[in-house]
């Protein structure tokens, strides 16, 4: 456990519990809004067209279909505002990008673009926070609860631990901002280092 969570394990919740619980949740969020700390560098997301067709290494299928979700995301972002909330993801980066992490910065440009702001964090700048292991992939709704992606060995979201202690929120709330104002907006790290690659290599 890290000890962001101050020995407090949280409740683990099923999958479909989870989904119920966040979603129920999700568009009733106040301030500070909703706060996402990412720190592992590769997924599964069998559920994704987008996903599958790069895992496929269909690479510019995927990023077509990415770009067809324009409007989805347009919709999306514009009713987070009309609710009078804020999206803001911290994502922490490895370089060289592993080719999950290059498919995964275009996805986040794309929210980036219509609102979903998110800022490169590199491994390094993280590194004293991770004397007692790497750092978990949370996310905060409000001052009220708190949200940590469970995985399982093939890096596919199997379950989630939710934490409703409000002074824990807000001091994990408080870390995960910290690392956005010290990180790079995603539009110029994505225009810097990812825009010039060619597609990633098959495995």
């Amino acid at each position: 456990m890290h000890d962001l969570f101050r020995g407090d394990p949280g409740e683990l919740l099923r999958l479909d519990d989870y989904w119920a619980d966040f979603d129920d949740r999700f568009w009733r969020t106040s301030a500070p809004g909703f706060w996402k700390l990412e720190r592992a560098q590769t997924f599964k997301e069998p559920g994704d067209e987008g996903w599958q067709a790069f895992a496929d290494g269909r690479w510019e299928d995927s990023l077509r279909i990415l770009d067809a979700r324009r409007p989805e995301f347009q919709s999306y972002y514009r009713r987070i505002a009309e609710n009078g909330f804020t999206t803001r993801r911290v994502r922490v980066i490895e370089e060289p990008l592993v080719p999950y992490l290059q498919w995964e910065l275009h996805v986040l440009r794309l929210r980036h673009e219509h609102g979903g702001l998110t800022r490169a964090v590199r491994a390094e700048a993280v590194a004293a926070a991770e004397s007692s292991g790497q750092l978990p992939e949370i996310y905060t709704l409000g001052a009220e609860v708190m949200y940590e992606a469970v995985y399982d060995a093939d890096g596919v979201l199997a379950a989630a631990r939710r934490w409703r202690d409000p002074e824990l929120v807000a001091s994990c709330q408080s870390f995960i901002e910290s690392l956005y104002h010290r990180g790079e907006p995603l539009d110029e790290y994505f225009a810097r280092v990812v825009a010039p690659m060619g597609p990633p290599r098959a495995g």
